[in-house]
């Protein structure tokens, strides 16, 4: 476990994280790229029960994600233990510890038509709270025309996004009362960020922020990998139904804190 030494990140960029609820990182990962290829490569060899193929048979490309495998790919685990990335999720949010939540990986094959729907990740979560921090470390040189998107100040929005499965847009949970509609993004009402990213940036996001990607139509590979850490607000939440990813068994009440033997404490602050 980590402790913070000589501050990584300007108070500028703690404030805007703070504000948009997004900041990018740039060249801070550089030497993690290669490691995490080949976890990732692990991960597409052998995929783990969580793995999903998004794009149906004769659509064109192929978009798989997998995720909750960092406690089995040696790479991810490193990452997620030795990186600055649970330091720098501790300042952005001002947390006096951070807990890892998950990993997960994201590949749009070339000529991969199909997009990640705009959407929050905190719906699909069985967690809550405001100090939380998602990274998005594409390990392929990614353009305006295929990088992640977020909508700047929707982690502040006054309800969470009704969660749907991307296929139907039917709703994730049987109740959904306690959810909002997504507005229309694309409308020109909204601030976006579209980072163009180079290898060793990183995009860094709250879990309320609302995000999405096109299609990847560039000629190379779009992979993506992603790590979720939870600071010390934040509590379990009960949905109402499985959640994404389900942590079968947790054995959780609403407003307990998190498991530290799920969910390790991996950064705590050198007081």
């Amino acid at each position: 476990m980590r402790t913070l030494g000589p501050t990584l990140l300007t108070q500028e960029q703690k404030d805007t994280y703070q504000r948009d609820g997004a900041i990018v990182i740039k060249g801070m990962f550089k030497d993690w790229i290669e490691p995490l290829r080949e976890g990732f490569e692990q991960v597409l060899r052998a995929p783990g029960p969580h793995g999903r193929e998004n794009v149906t048979s004769g659509a064109g490309g192929r978009f798989f994600e997998d995720y909750c495998n960092w406690q089995r790919i040696p790479e991810f685990k490193r990452w997620i233990e030795q990186s600055p990335g649970a330091a720098i999720a501790g300042e952005i949010t001002g947390s006096d510890y951070i807990q890892v939540f998950h990993e997960h990986i994201l590949v749009k094959e070339p000529g991969t038509s199909k997009p990640t729907p705009w959407h929050q990740d905190m719906p699909y979560y069985c967690v809550d709270g405001e100090k939380t921090a998602s990274y998005w470390i594409p390990l392929d040189p990614v353009t305006r025309d295929n990088t992640l998107q977020v909508v700047l100040g929707s982690h502040k929005w006054p309800r969470l996004i009704r969660p749907s499965r991307w296929s139907t847009n039917e709703s994730w949970y049987k109740d959904d009362s306690q959810f909002m509609e997504m507005p229309c993004i694309d409308g020109g009402e909204f601030d976006i960020l579209t980072p163009e990213l180079e290898l060793g940036d990183a995009l860094i996001f709250n879990f309320k922020t609302v995000h999405g990607a096109p299609g990847n139509q560039t000629r190379r590979r779009r992979r993506a990998f992603s790590t979720r850490f939870m600071g010390d607000d934040v509590r379990f939440a009960e949905r109402g139904g499985e959640t994404s990813p389900p942590f079968t068994g947790i054995g959780l009440q609403q407003g307990d804190a998190m498991r530290e033997d799920w969910f390790p404490v991996v950064w705590r602050k050198d007081v």
